[in-house]
């Protein structure tokens, strides 16, 4: 039995303070996440230093994660740091996937 690890993932590193650019987020979700994922491990998203982000950075960040590993990935995913404009946003979108996933 293998042991879980836990990747940091620092947005802004990725975003900057702004969190918008659905290029970025793909890069994340496809270079870093899934192959996490993949292994059984978990994300940790760190929004240090993230004022907001778009709904549509978000849902190109996470939603692919939600469609193919259903929605129990989201236990192994975690948002740390958040604004309470960057919570509002990733609760939006959790929340519509998880309804749209059924």
């Amino acid at each position: 039995m293998t042991k879980e690890k836990t990747t940091t993932i620092k947005i802004f590193d990725y975003a900057g303070k702004f969190a918008e650019n659905k290029d970025k987020a793909q890069h994340i979700r496809e270079k870093l996440t899934r192959p996490n994922l993949e292994k059984g491990n978990s994300i940790i998203y760190d929004y240090s230093g993230v004022d907001s982000t778009t709904q549509s950075f978000t849902h190109a960040l996470i939603s692919d994660h939600i469609r193919n590993f259903g929605k129990e990935v989201l236990d192994r995913l975690y948002f740390k740091n958040c604004s309470e404009t960057v919570k509002k946003i990733i609760e939006l979108v959790t929340e519509y996937m998880q309804r749209k996933i059924k």
